[in-house]
C-alpha cells in the first residue's frame, strides 16, 4: 500500500495480440446467427491493474540507467585506444520520483585551462535539470526531455566526494541532451594531445 500522496506506478499486462479483423460479412451474419453483435474487449481493465511498489520502480529504472551506462562507455572507450576511460557504474533513482534517476559512467583526472588538474565524473540521467550551486545537486527538474548527459568537476577522497566549485559554482563541465555531443566532450576531457582534439572537435 502506498502512502497518499505519493505517485502510484501500475503495471499493465502484455499487449494481446491484435484481434483478426471481422469483415462486415461475417459480423452481419454472427448477428443473425446470435443476436450478438461482436465487439472487441480492451486490451486490460482497470481491476488487472498491479500498482508496483516504490523499489520496484527504483529496480526497473536502476537496470535501464545502467544499461544506457554501460553502452555509452562502450562507445568512449571504443573510439581510440589511447584514450581509455575505467567502468565505474552504479545508479541512483530520486526519493519519491523512483522513474527518474541518474548513472555514473566514469571518472577521470585532467588538466583543464591554465594546466589546473581536476578530477571529474561523468553521468547520465533520464530527466533534464540544472546543477544546483549550493547543497541541492538537482534543481528545476523536468521529466519530459529524455536524457541529460553531463560531467561535474569533484574533489575530495574516495567515499567522500563533492562538487568543487573552484571551476565554476556549479562545477559543471558540460551538460548536454546530445549523446554524440556528449561523447565528444568526455573524449576531449580525456586527451591533451592536439592531433586527436582535432580528430574530436571534427566527429
Amino acid at each position: 500500500m502506498q502512502p497518499s500522496g505519493k505517485i502510484r506506478y501500475f503495471e499493465a499486462p502484455p499487449p494481446k495480440p491484435p484481434a483478426p479483423a471481422v469483415t462486415k460479412a461475417a459480423a452481419h451474419s454472427e448477428f443473425l446467427r446470435t443476436g450478438r453483435i461482436a465487439r472487441h474487449k480492451p486490451i486490460w481493465f482497470p481491476e488487472e491493474r498491479r500498482y508496483l511498489t516504490h523499489e520496484e520502480v527504483a529496480e526497473r529504472t536502476g537496470k535501464r540507467l545502467e544499461a544506457a551506462g554501460e553502452r555509452s562507455h562502450d562507445r568512449i572507450n571504443s573510439f581510440h585506444r589511447s584514450i581509455q576511460f575505467p567502468k565505474i557504474i552504479f545508479h541512483r533513482t530520486l526519493d519519491e520520483r523512483p522513474h527518474l534517476g541518474y548513472c555514473h559512467v566514469t571518472a577521470a583526472r585532467t588538466l583543464l585551462a591554465r594546466r589546473i588538474p581536476v578530477s571529474w565524473s561523468f553521468y547520465i540521467a533520464n530527466f533534464v535539470a540544472e546543477i544546483g550551486e549550493e547543497d541541492t545537486f538537482f534543481e528545476r527538474i523536468s521529466p519530459f526531455n529524455s536524457r541529460m548527459y553531463f560531467a561535474v568537476a569533484l574533489e575530495g577522497q574516495p567515499g567522500k566526494l563533492q562538487i568543487n566549485r573552484s571551476i565554476r559554482r556549479n562545477g559543471l563541465l558540460f551538460k548536454t541532451d546530445d549523446p554524440m555531443e556528449a561523447i565528444k566532450n568526455v573524449l576531449m576531457l580525456g586527451t591533451s594531445h592536439d592531433a586527436l582534439r582535432e580528430i574530436i572537435k571534427k566527429l
